[in-house]
């Protein structure tokens, strides 16, 4: 019986140390988070990367939404993680850049609680009013805004992040007032737009492009130094606004102090994904720019984007309670 047991021991013992051992990684299903509801911007980039993810590993990759407090509830999830690299998030700049500088209160510290994995696109944002009013330009925006004081109203996919951020930048840059509502998905606030019920909304392409294309959406502007090649036709917001630029990420980070080794095998098997014909085909028709860069590269452009957008925040005085 002792024997039984002392050999039952050794296997669980056995079993642990190799799902433990970095270099076996992955012996058991991923969780990636996706701290922004169902449909939403990263949650259809997140499923991309995941079905592929799972073909290589052959492990289950599972899309976990978890929207809430402009990203943060769901990132948290991870930043308190075990750092084994079983738990991911694919986060937006706002959750791991942005935040931080915003927030009065913060559940994690995005400067220490995460391990860079990779830097997935870079993403266009694209202005988008509803339909209920007569707007068709920038210049109509702003002329509407400045003949209707307080009535236009303008969504964002949760506080924080590029979304809301170009409209805080667009509004300190025209004097026009527009009043922030927040949503927990760009899907939602769409619901809103399409019936008249919310104005204007920064929006992610990827998410705003299907609206457009069925004309329930009407696009007047792209947030990019230039024009985008999925919209040539429609004007830049500087082309009105002369020094407006604000441009959107997604990246993909694990709790700090997840080994270097599973750190890079989930590197290499991401930029992977992102290098095949079909996937860089679908993100780029989507208006999303594959980047896949190292680890190393990754943190060095967190760094960067946390400088550059807190200085906005501190400039135009924005805190969210």
């Amino acid at each position: 019986m002792i024997k039984k047991t002392m050999i039952a021991l050794m296997l669980i013992n056995s079993a642990a140390t190799l799902a433990a051992d970095p270099a076996s990684f992955p012996t058991k299903p991923i969780r990636m988070v996706v701290p922004f509801g169902a449909g939403s911007n990263s949650d259809v980039l997140a499923r991309t990367v995941a079905v592929r993810m799972a073909e290589h590993f052959g492990q289950q990759v599972v899309v976990d939404n978890r929207p809430g407090a402009g990203g943060n509830i769901g990132t948290d999830l991870v930043a308190k993680a075990p750092p084994d690299g079983y738990t991911i998030v694919l986060g937006a700049a706002s959750v791991i850049a942005i935040n931080q500088s915003l927030y009065s209160q913060m559940p994690y510290d995005s400067n220490t609680a995460f391990a860079p994995i990779t830097n997935m696109v870079k993403t266009t944002n694209v202005l988008i009013v509803t339909p209920a009013l007569p707007i068709k330009t920038v210049n109509d925006l702003i002329a509407y805004g400045k003949a209707n004081p307080g009535k236009l109203t303008y969504a964002s996919a949760g506080a924080g992040g590029t979304i809301h951020l170009s409209a805080e930048l667009f509004k300190s840059m025209t004097g026009i007032t527009m009043e922030h509502i927040a949503y927990k998905s760009s899907p939602l606030a769409h619901i809103d737009m399409i019936s008249g019920q919310v104005h204007a909304m920064f929006d992610a392409m990827p998410t705003a492009l299907p609206q457009i294309k069925a004309n329930r959406l009407r696009a007047i502007a792209v947030t990019t130094a230039k024009r985008s090649p999925q919209l040539p036709d429609l004007p830049t917001v500087a082309e009105s606004v002369p020094g407006f630029e604000a441009a959107g990420w997604f990246g993909y980070v694990a709790p700090a102090r997840t080994p270097k080794e599973v750190i890079a095998t989930l590197n290499k098997e991401i930029v992977r994904i992102l290098s095949l014909p079909d996937v860089k085909e679908r993100l780029i028709a989507q208006g999303a720019e594959p980047v896949g860069d190292t680890p190393e590269q990754f943190a060095q452009y967190i760094k960067s984007e946390a400088a550059k957008w807190g200085k906005v925040i501190k400039t135009l005085n924005l805190k969210i309670e």
